[in-house]
């Protein structure tokens, strides 16, 4: 990849011969254009990959998993961690791509790259820590020995919205384990993930080991059934929305192919009287506009006690309107541009169905003259129970305030969703803080505080937020199988 600090065509900055991302092609070959999100120009056409493709790739790392199973822990660390390493190496080429076509400002990508090799590095650690166990036997002739093994093939199938992290916070345990993996990232954002293969080769990691597999929206659903149904495909790993985990989920049963499913959020963010406003008001802004509020985890729901509510939202209003609206290219940006016109439609649709609810706009509420892709930083109050922002992840830089007045009240309608994937709250009074962290039905619960991410610590939800965790020692364990062994004749 090329070091130069300048911003040069996409293709100067990823391999073109192994990445088979193209600017001339034979006529003959299935292509489908990436775009540019904030100027909705092309930065490249990539190979359209089909299902006999797919096959192939399925059958290689199947053959491949044999040899890498085998290979020493010490040896599968090393490469993850030249793998982290590279990556690191080639932090700012790696965030141009990223902003260039998903469009978060190049701080948050670079900020994205650096966490997500963080995961190579902590499970190039945690696969060498002592596992498995020796029972006492039931007859006095025997030992019982549990251990855990890798699991075999996986197939990897990631969102546009965090393109370097859905991949490696899933591929690490995976290749740390011992299994091999066929990574489908999402039609919109597949660059990224191509310059992250590139870099694993380089590493020393077999092609056949690490695999990507670029296809268009159309040919998405043929490549998803046919991963459910390979029978040479032992876990699916799927970060995306609700609807399409279940399809998947059941698109399994026949060959009960293990899942681990990362689904939607509706996340509450709570703020009592007695909160640090100081400390609530950068969360807020922080969990709620980040990557223009495209994220599974961003405060869906805000809900600000009563008595406080006059002295915040003045505040919550000059920050918002603080925030500048542009190309993630540009170094003073903090909110880019939405992933795609339907985004930007949705988040109209939800604006207007807030004010014609009842809700009252305070600040935004339409696209920004930025561009076609842009949205104003939204804030609107006054809303209700049954607006459709209420109970479906907004995913646009829109923030749906609520009053409440009782811990009670509030508690009850945090837990009042399908979801349960992360939940927000802000208060000083030690007592309550125990009996929210206890009430609240998520999997991610943060008091005071919004930066809770870390490859050490299990990401996943309740309910309908999915199946499964990523990361942590949780993490390993989802690609692993359990053999419990007893010994007789002793």
């Amino acid at each position: 990849m090329s070091s130069s600090t300048n911003t040069p065509k996409i293709v100067e900055l990823i391999d073109q011969p192994l990445l088979e991302v193209l600017n001339e092609m034979d006529a003959s070959v299935d292509t489908f254009s990436v775009y540019n999100p904030a100027t909705n120009e092309v930065l490249a056409r990539v190979k359209d990959q089909g299902v006999p493709e797919v096959e192939l790739f399925i059958d290689q790392a199947h053959f491949a998993f044999s040899n890498w199973k085998k290979r020493s822990v010490d040896e599968r660390s090393l490469l993850l961690k030249s793998w982290a390493n590279l990556i690191r190496e080639q932090v700012d080429d790696l965030s141009l791509i990223m902003t260039l076509e998903q469009g978060k400002p190049l701080a948050e990508s670079k900020g994205e790259i650096l966490y997500s090799a963080g995961f190579l590095d902590w499970y190039a650690v945690e696969a060498q820590n002592a596992t498995g166990r020796i029972m006492p036997a039931h007859r006095p002739e025997q030992r019982l020995l549990v251990s855990y093994q890798a699991l075999g093939v996986g197939a990897i199938i990631t969102p546009w919205n965090f393109p370097a992290l859905m991949i490696l916070r899933a591929a690490a345990p995976a290749l740390a384990a011992g299994c091999t993996v066929v990574v489908k990232p999402a039609d919109l954002t597949p660059l990224t993930a191509l310059a992250i293969a590139d870099l694993a080769i380089k590493s020393g990691i077999p092609t056949d080991v690490f695999r990507i597999i670029t296809c268009s929206k159309e040919k998405t659903p043929s490549i998803g059934a046919l991963l459910t149904a390979s029978p040479k495909i032992h876990k699916i790993s799927f970060t995306g929305s609700t609807p399409v985990g279940k399809l998947l989920a059941q698109a399994g049963t026949p060959t009960l192919t293990r899942m681990s499913l990362e689904l939607g959020g509706n996340a509450p963010f709570i703020i009592f009287e007695d909160a640090d406003l100081d400390a609530a008001l950068e969360g807020l802004i922080a969990s709620k506009f980040r990557n223009a509020g495209q994220a599974c985890v961003a405060a869906n729901r805000i809900f600000i006690q009563e008595r406080i509510y006059a002295r915040f939202i003045p505040r919550l209003i000059h920050k918002i309107e603080a925030l500048i609206v542009g190309d993630g290219v540009e170094a003073a940006t903090v909110i880019g541009p939405l992933i795609s016109e339907a985004a930007i439609e949705k988040a109209e649709r939800l604006v207007e169905d807030a004010l014609a609810k009842g809700g009252t706009l305070l600040v935004g509420g339409k696209r920004h003259l930025k561009g076609t892709h842009f949205f104003e930083p939204t804030l609107i109050a006054n809303n209700t129970e049954e607006i459709e922002a209420y109970s479906c992840e907004i995913f646009a830089p829109i923030a749906m305030v609520y009053t409440f007045k009782t811990e009670a009240e509030v508690l009850a309608k945090a837990n009042d969703t399908i979801y349960g994937l992360a939940a927000y709250f802000y208060s000083q009074d030690r007592a309550r803080c125990w009996r929210m962290s206890e009430g609240l039905d998520a999997g991610i619960v943060c008091e005071n505080t919004v930066a809770f991410s870390s490859a050490r610590t299990p990401f996943g939800g309740f309910k309908q937020s999915g199946i499964g965790r990523d990361g942590g020692v949780e993490g390993l364990r989802e690609w692993q199988e359990v053999k419990y062994r007893c010994i007789g004749g002793l």
